[in-house]
C-alpha cells in the first residue's frame, strides 16, 4: 500500500519538461487596413407623387380614384395616365363594391377596369385563403382571352402578392393541376369546360369566391357556354354575398337576362358606343375590288407602305392556308392562326407575332377577340365578315387604348353587300373606294416556285386473264 501511494504522488509532481510553443502573430501593416462594406443604400420608396398627370377638362385620372400605391406603382409603369371612357364611368361603382353590367368593345380598356377593381378589394381586405379555392372568379369564351387577361393581370398586379392562374382546355392539364395543388390562388381565370372538369375532380371550389367576372357573355350565349356557365355560378355564394362584373360587347334581351339573373338589384348598366369604342382611334377604309385581283391588292398595299405589323382576317381556315402559301411564295414571312391550330402551336405563333419574327398574320375570327398585340399598325379585311359584330372585334386590334390605327376593307363581288349592314352596326358611313393604280399594278416574279407534290403513275387496267404460272424449277 505504501509503494502504492509513494508511486501516485511521484505520478501527479511529475512535469512536462516540453513547453507549448509560442505562436507571435504577424505585426499588423498601419498601411493594411481590413475595411468593413459599407451597407447599400436603401431604394426609394414609390409614392405617387413620382407619377405626375396633370388634370385635362372631360379627362378621369387614376390618381382621382384614390387607389392603392402598389396599383398604382404598375400603372406608370405601363404608362396609363387617363382612364378610358368605359373605365371612368365603371370603376367609380365596382370600387366600391357594386354589380355592373357593362356593354363594350374590346381594346377600350375593361379588361384592366375589372383587374383593378380584384386588386384594390384584395389589397384592401387581405384574406389568406386554401389551396383551390380563389377569391375571384374571372369566365371567358375563348383561350386566347383567357391568356390575355392573365398577362394583364400579372401586369397590374406586379407589386402586390396576389397570384393568378389560367385554366383553359387544348394543353396543359398535368401543368394545371400541380399548380393549382402546389399553393392558394387568389384569381382564377378560365373557361367554362376545363373549370368545371376541374371542379369535378375538387381542385376547385368556388364556394368563398368574392367577385365573379364574366367577359364577353354575348359569345358564350353564341358558343353554347350558358349552361356551364351556370353550373359554375350555382356553386359560388349567393349573388347578395359576391360582386358581379358583366361584359358584353351586346346587350341583347338574352344577355340581359342573364345580367339580372346573376346580379343584384341595385347593379349599375353602363354603354359605350360603337362609334365611340372604335371609329375615333381607328380610320377606316373599304376598297371595292373583285375576288381575282384581291390578292394582288393586298400585296401591293403591304409592299408599297412597307407595313412592318398586319394582322389579315380571313373567314375560312382553307383560304388563310392559301394565301400563306401565296405570300411564302413571294418571301413573306406569314403564319396562320385559326381554329384547326394546335394551342400550343397557337400560343407560338401568336409569341412570333409580338416580338416581330413574322410581320404578317392571317388569322379566322378566332384572333378577333382577347389578341392584344401592341404596334398593329393595320388591320386588313380580305373578306368582310359574314357577321356585322365581327367587324367591329377585327378593327378592334388595332387602335387600342388611345392610339391611332388603320383598318382596310376588301369588297368583292358578293361581300360587298354586307357594307350596309357594318355601318348599321357602327353608326356611320365607311369611306368605299377603288384601288389606286400603285395598288393595281401588276405582281412581280414569285421568288419561290410552287411544287406540287407528284402524281403515282397510272396504272392501265387489267384485260384478259392472267398467264398461267410456269414452275421453271427442275
Amino acid at each position: 500500500m505504501k509503494h502504492f501511494f509513494l508511486f501516485l504522488k511521484a505520478l501527479f509532481s511529475k512535469k512536462s519538461h516540453t513547453d507549448s510553443p509560442i505562436v507571435l502573430s504577424p505585426p499588423v501593416s498601419e498601411t493594411k487596413t481590413q475595411k468593413k462594406p459599407l451597407p447599400k443604400p436603401r431604394k426609394k420608396q414609390w409614392s405617387v407623387h413620382d407619377f405626375s398627370v396633370e388634370q385635362k377638362e372631360g379627362e378621369t385620372r387614376f390618381h382621382d380614384l384614390d387607389l392603392p400605391v402598389d396599383i398604382m406603382h404598375a400603372i406608370a409603369d405601363l404608362k396609363f395616365n387617363y382612364c378610358t371612357p368605359i373605365q371612368a364611368k365603371l370603376l367609380p361603382h365596382t370600387l366600391n363594391g357594386k354589380d355592373a353590367t357593362a356593354k363594350a368593345q374590346t381594346g377600350t380598356g375593361k379588361s384592366a377596369s375589372f383587374i383593378i377593381t380584384i386588386l384594390a378589394a384584395f389589397i384592401n381586405k387581405a384574406f389568406k385563403n386554401r389551396n383551390g379555392c380563389p377569391r375571384a372568379l374571372i369566365l371567358a369564351p375563348t383561350r386566347e382571352l383567357v391568356n390575355q387577361i392573365e398577362k394583364d393581370f400579372k401586369d397590374l398586379a406586379r407589386y402586390t402578392n396576389l397570384r393568378i392562374i389560367a385554366i383553359f382546355g387544348g394543353t396543359g392539364y398535368i401543368l394545371q393541376q400541380k399548380m393549382l395543388k402546389q399553393k392558394p390562388v387568389d384569381v382564377i381565370v378560365a373557361t367554362p369546360g376545363r373549370l368545371i372538369d376541374f371542379m369535378g375532380k375538387g381542385l376547385i371550389n368556388p364556394s368563398k369566391v368574392e367577385i365573379v367576372v364574366l367577359d364577353e357573355a354575348d359569345r358564350m350565349l353564341d358558343m353554347g357556354f350558358i349552361p356551364d356557365v351556370r353550373r359554375i355560378i350555382l356553386k359560388t355564394p349567393h349573388k347578395n354575398k359576391r360582386q358581379t362584373l358583366f361584359f358584353s360587347a351586346t346587350l341583347t334581351p338574352e344577355v340581359l337576362r342573364l345580367a339580372q339573373s346573376w346580379s343584384t338589384q341595385d347593379a349599375v348598366q353602363i354603354e359605350i358606343d360603337h362609334e365611340q369604342a372604335a371609329a375615333d382611334s381607328v380610320r377606316q377604309i373599304i376598297y371595292i375590288s373583285t375576288e381575282k385581283d384581291k390578292f394582288k391588292h393586298v400585296y401591293n398595299l403591304i409592299h408599297n407602305e412597307q407595313l412592318t405589323r398586319v394582322l389579315l382576317f380571313v373567314n375560312r381556315k382553307d383560304t388563310a392556308r392559301t394565301l400563306s402559301e401565296k405570300f411564302a411564295r413571294y418571301g413573306r414571312k406569314c403564319s396562320v392562326l385559326s381554329g384547326d391550330i394546335a394551342q400550343d402551336k397557337r400560343f407560338k405563333v401568336l409569341e412570333d407575332f409580338k416580338n416581330g419574327r413574322i410581320n404578317l398574320l392571317i388569322a379566322t375570327d378566332v384572333a378577333a377577340r382577347g389578341l392584344h398585340v401592341e404596334d398593329i399598325s393595320h388591320v386588313i379585311n380580305y373578306d368582310l365578315p359574314y357577321e356585322p359584330e365581327h367587324y367591329i372585334h377585327r378593327i378592334g386590334r388595332t387602335g387600342r387604348a388611345g392610339a391611332k390605327g388603320i383598318s382596310i376593307s376588301f369588297a368583292d363581288e358578293t361581300s360587298s353587300f354586307f357594307i350596309p349592314k357594318i355601318e348599321a352596326v357602327l353608326g356611320n358611313k365607311i369611306e368605299c373606294e377603288y384601288p389606286s393604280e400603285a395598288l393595281d399594278k401588276l405582281l412581280p416574279a414569285p421568288k419561290k416556285k410552287y411544287y406540287s407534290k407528284p402524281r403515282a403513275k397510272k396504272r392501265n387496267p387489267f384485260k384478259g386473264k392472267k398467264k398461267p404460272y410456269k414452275n421453271t424449277e427442275k
